[in-house]
């Protein structure tokens, strides 16, 4: 991470995985789990904190995996989407953050050089996306003048939604490859594991 910065790294991991009936973060992958595996990118990535959000599966998920070096937030209204789970988690930063990288837990494709290709490339920019082949994707990186608006966004959609309303200020970053797979459906899983 560029010295200047001081760089978080929020893991949304609290979805209650209703369209797959168990829970997704501890779907077998790579010798871990789907979540283990992005807690081992986002530790690789030298953020100077690390938070992890968590909802569903909230027990099962700390009784398994290794969470050992991350700030925990455990978000009850996750139901609401993953914006109820950034708002929860903003108030665990260290108060010297100053950027913040959004990351997937169930998006096991991430590299750690791309993450620290978006922190460099966002420059002084309030938000910054990765920009694959194939559109745009996570992670996301936003500057502390974004946290405000951070913490009012409703809904699954609110950070693209955000995106979209302070378009003049997003820088796009470009990242190798097709947009990281995340799963969402066993179709999404298999698809996942076929690709691996």
């Amino acid at each position: 991470m560029p010295e200047s910065q001081f760089v978080a790294g929020l893991v949304l991991a609290a979805g209650g995985s209703s369209r797959l009936g168990e829970p997704k973060q501890l779907l077998p992958y790579r010798g871990t789990t789907l979540l283990g595996s992005v807690l081992d990118t986002a530790r690789s990535c030298g953020f100077d904190q690390l938070v992890v959000a968590l909802g569903g599966a909230a027990d099962d998920v700390r009784s398994t995996l290794d969470l050992s070096g991350a700030d925990l937030v455990v978000n009850e209204g996750y139901g609401e989407g993953c914006s109820s789970s950034i708002a929860a988690a903003l108030p665990v930063l260290h108060a010297h953050v100053d950027t913040l990288v959004l990351m997937l837990g169930d998006q096991p494709g991430v590299e750690p050089a791309t993450v620290s290709s978006l922190v460099a490339g966002r420059g002084s920019a309030p938000l910054a996306v990765c920009r694959y082949e194939d559109g745009r994707g996570h992670p996301f990186a936003f500057g502390r003048a974004v946290f405000d608006d951070l913490a009012s966004l409703h809904g699954d959609k609110g950070v693209w939604k955000l995106l979209d309303r302070r378009a003049e200020e997003v820088v796009e970053v470009g990242a190798p490859g097709r947009v990281p797979l995340d799963v969402d459906t066993w179709q999404d899983y298999q698809a996942l594991l076929a690709a691996v």
